[in-house]
């Protein structure tokens, strides 16, 4: 090893926190505090969250950087998501930060996502910091809490210096910070006074080269893509001729044509940026993620960033039910394969692979919420397309043994409920491994499960739990292929021509099953229009009207009541379909279908499956 030193002007954080614990609440907090904004400027709420996805449904989903100045040194403030299924945006966003800090919810505890990324910030050998938030909630235990922290980091294996960890109280959302619970309330200056002492610089070798680990990726129309990453060693000068070294060892050239650096939430071009910062370069082409941006006299590679595998697989493919076309922008299998190709050099944890068909495409990813984000963020772009059933992805192993992932899950419910939800994971071959109950009337329940039990269980929990049960998870190992698994008990029912639905006809389909559509629908040969009660597929005539050959009142139809129809999300419609059906989404609509639309080549198939087996 060289001489190693450290930068003191410049802190990278990562702030590590569980969904809706206020981690982005805290951050407006302090870059209000900072002087980022004027004293009478107008900020929105959450304005790390600023993808529309992220404001609805109140989830970090990208890791975002942004800045802020505090005595002269810059703190750089890495976000990242909360959830596993993002998991290759948190293993790129610990690669740019020194430190992370932990916000934990004062009355919830640490729960089983901000495990997850814990384990990761350790595994990193990061420095941590303790935020216990929200300590101004009725239910607020801040003792108890800490306790599980401490707890929390010995199962992780966290080293004596991450076990240290500095301690505040705060209620990020007021702005209220303090080093003791007894203390008068303090503001944001107390936090970026103890990130300033208490979080390290950046470490960087005195005489080592110039090296970049690039982290992410981003696009734009005057510049083409950009490379973000974190200077490790060296100096980076604008407009300079450096090299590229990709995952194979190749090395290419790459000229700075702009080079930039966070300034609060905006970016600020520089002349030259120094070891430890976090930089965007423009000119980038080639470049992929994982890349090291070196010298070109002696150019010397980094460890690549290395992200879990994929456990969940999806087919993707061109609409081609009888309604292609009419309300989306982009409907070409070509456009669909270049924007999950786009999405592939963004996203580490996405990988795309090509079929026989060639208007279809299998997307790898961590989870089936990750690739339904994907598919939302798609339908918002002016996509058109449909996807299959997920599937888990299993291997085998050196005899030969099928094996596949499975889950840590935890379950936070009331004590009425534990029998429903035993029963019904137990059917999935989830293995309970841990029960507590503090006597406050909820039970957290710990299981393991093959992947593919949780997939479309989660909307059942909800159902089961009345909506007040919490279920997480994470990836946990992969074991021996457990058997099948009954997912649907019930059958699908299908209309058997095109047309539009009929009050009449679907008053009389209620008694069969839950229905997806109201009078009105354009519907098509092979489209999935409800929820069969039986197993098996029921295709009807759902456009059929009274015959009018024995009218005894006037106006007795139209006095027809059908029940209220919940629309379908994008989630429940991906949980619901069996492996010969598919999603159709489309910028205004989710409609369910089957693989093969004529009844006829249906029936065929079915009867060639069963003369197999």
């Amino acid at each position: 090893m060289g001489n190693r030193k450290v930068n003191e002007k410049i802190r990278n954080i990562a702030i590590i926190a569980h969904v809706d614990h206020g981690k982005t609440s805290l951050v407006d907090s302090l870059f209000k505090h900072s002087g980022l904004f004027r004293e009478n400027q107008d900020v929105d709420d959450r304005i790390m969250d600023n993808m529309d996805l992220e404001r609805e449904r109140g989830i970090t989903i990208a890791a975002k950087n942004c800045s802020v100045f505090w005595n002269d040194v810059k703190i750089n403030i890495i976000d990242t998501p909360g959830h596993a299924d993002f998991g290759g945006e948190v293993e790129r966003a610990l690669s740019m930060a020194d430190g992370a800090i932990l916000l934990v919810d004062a009355s919830e505890g640490p729960l089983p996502q901000t495990r997850f990324v814990l384990q990761k910030a350790f595994a990193a050998g990061l420095k941590m910091m303790v935020v216990v938030n929200k300590i101004d909630r009725k239910d607020a235990r801040v003792d108890e809490v800490l306790d599980e922290i401490y707890e929390l980091f010995f199962d992780l294996d966290a080293n004596d210096e991450q076990i240290e960890f500095p301690v505040v109280y705060a209620v990020g959302r007021d702005g209220i910070v303090k080093n003791e619970m007894n203390e008068p309330d303090g503001n944001m200056g107390i936090l970026l006074d103890k990130i300033v002492d208490d979080m390290p610089g950046a470490e960087y070798e005195s005489d080592e080269i110039l090296q970049i680990l690039v982290s992410d990726l981003g696009y734009s129309d005057y510049l083409g893509r950009l490379a973000i990453g974190k200077i490790f060693n060296g100096t980076i000068n604008n407009n300079e001729q450096l090299v590229c070294i990709g995952a194979g060892g190749e090395i290419k050239p790459l000229k700075v044509s702009k080079l930039q650096a966070y300034e609060g939430l905006s970016l600020k071009e520089v002349n030259r940026a120094e070891m430890g910062d976090i930089v965007l370069i423009s000119g980038a082409d080639e470049i992929r993620i994982g890349d090291t941006i070196s010298k070109k006299d002696a150019p010397k590679a980094l460890k690549r960033i290395k992200v879990d595998e994929s456990t969940v697989s999806m087919k993707f493919s061109a609409n081609t039910s009888p309604m292609a076309g009419k309300e989306g922008s982009i409907v070409q299998a070509s456009k669909i394969y270049e924007r999950l190709y786009k999405e592939t050099l963004r996203n580490v944890a996405i990988r795309l692979e090509e079929t026989d068909d060639k208007d279809a495409f299998l997307v790898k990813g961590r989870g089936e919420f990750q690739l339904a984000i994907l598919i939302e963020t798609m339908r918002r772009e002016g996509f058109e397309l449909s996807v299959g059933r997920p599937e888990v992805i299993v291997k085998k192993d050196a005899n030969g043994k099928v094996l596949e992932p499975v889950e840590h899950l935890f379950v936070d419910c009331d004590e009425s409920f534990v029998g429903v939800v035993t029963e019904k994971l137990s059917l999935r071959k989830a293995r309970m491994a841990n029960l507590v109950n503090r006597g406050s009337g909820r039970v957290r329940i710990e299981f393991y499960i093959p992947s593919r039990g949780l997939i479309g269980y989660r909307d059942e929990f909800l159902s089961d739990t009345k909506g007040t049960g919490v279920l997480n998870s994470y990836l946990h190992d992969y074991e021996e292929f457990k058997g099948d698994i009954p997912t649907r008990f019930t059958g699908s029912i299908v209309a058997d021509r095109r047309g539009k639905a009929v009050p009449y006809a679907l008053f009389h389909l209620e008694p069969r099953g839950r229905l997806f559509i109201t009078p009105g629908t354009e519907i098509y040969e092979g489209m999935i229009i409800g929820e069969y009660n039986k197993a098996g597929d029921l295709d009807v005539n759902a456009c059929k009207e009274k015959k009018l050959t024995n009218v005894r009142a006037a106006g007795k139809d139209d006095n027809i009541l059908l029940k209220p129809v919940s629309p379908l999300t994008l989630e429940q419609a991906i949980h619901f379909i069996a492996e010969d059906e598919m999603v159709e989404v489309t910028p205004q609509s989710i409609r369910l279908r089957k693989s093969f639309l004529p009844f006829q080549k249906r029936q065929t198939l079915k009867s060639r499956k069963l003369n197999n087996n």
